[in-house]
């Protein structure tokens, strides 16, 4: 991994510095080094985003889980091993802290690092029978009512088999990735990442019995929507966002797409949950 990308979200306090050192410390040890034009650094060359250089062996996110999400998206099909340095307030994917950048350097030049894939899933719109957009989603897909009050009902089917009907808010399906994000929040569980599963989340149900249901991976999830008389969305990540209308049905699934993500050796899932679960805790 000697052809290094860093993309860099530079709204993030120290950003350019934290950036500055770390392409210092890589310069040093003999890597190529290379940024975004849109958020360049000193010291590399530069891409237009969107248009990675060929040679390119690793992607560097300094940032957030935010930063990380986005920019799995946009490059997802190139299959290229990520990793993300958390230069914001919390963070499950960037699971590297400012305070391990040496060390990091030092294990990646190592060869002190392993691969694991990430699943991510598809989402597909259909309305009058007609797909009318494909999108596809690392943390999850959620399909949620607008500003109003009115509730919504989420007709939702497992492998065309009927699961239930919600009715509140909406309906999140998340990966095990997105199981400590928004469907954590909605009261799903917590899923390890080697786990083949997605889980469906309602959110704010107006019923007792409503609960998350995990489901396998390969699986299809199907949200069907009844007349509607408020805006729905159907957002992804979180990010991005298709407006939905009375009747639209969408279809959620295994996308054909991984996210290759660098795990540091001496670092693992159930430390990191730990820590950023206790981030805000009392001693």
């Amino acid at each position: 991994m000697k052809n290094i990308a860093i993309f860099l979200n530079t709204s993030k306090e120290k950003s350019q510095e934290v950036s500055s050192l770390m392409v210092a410390s890589l310069l040093s040890r003999g890597y190529q080094v290379y940024s975004c034009k849109e958020t360049p650094i000193i010291e590399t060359k530069t891409f237009p985003r969107g248009k990675l250089p060929k040679n390119i062996e690793l992607i560097l996110v300094l940032g957030g889980d935010g930063t990380f999400l986005s920019i799995a998206r946009q490059y997802a099909t190139t299959k290229i091993p990520m990793l993300g340095v958390n230069i914001g307030n919390l963070g499950f994917l960037t699971e590297v802290e400012v305070k391990d950048l040496e060390e990091t350097i030092y294990k990646i030049d190592s060869g002190k690092y392993k691969i694991e894939n990430r699943d991510m899933v598809f989402a597909r719109v259909y309305r009058d029978g007609k797909v009318i957009e494909t999108t596809r989603a690392l943390n999850e897909i959620t399909i949620a009512k607008g500003p109003l009050a009115r509730i919504i009902q989420c007709h939702t089917y497992v492998d065309d088999v009927f699961l239930d009907t919600y009715s509140g808010d909406g309906v999140i399906v998340s990966t095990p990735t997105g199981s400590t994000g928004y469907s954590l929040s909605a009261g799903g569980p917590i899923i390890a990442p080697n786990v083949s599963s997605m889980v469906i989340s309602p959110i704010c149900p107006h019923s007792l019995h409503a609960r998350s249901v995990v489901v396998s991976n390969k699986s299809n999830v199907k949200v069907r929507l009844k007349d509607l008389n408020q805006e729905v969305m159907l957002t992804v990540d979180g990010q991005q966002s298709i407006k939905l209308q009375g009747h639209d049905t969408v279809v959620i699934g295994l996308s054909k797409y991984v996210i290759p993500v660098v795990k540091i050796h001496g670092k693992n899932f159930f430390d990191i949950l730990r820590l950023k679960l206790n981030r805000g805790s009392r001693n």
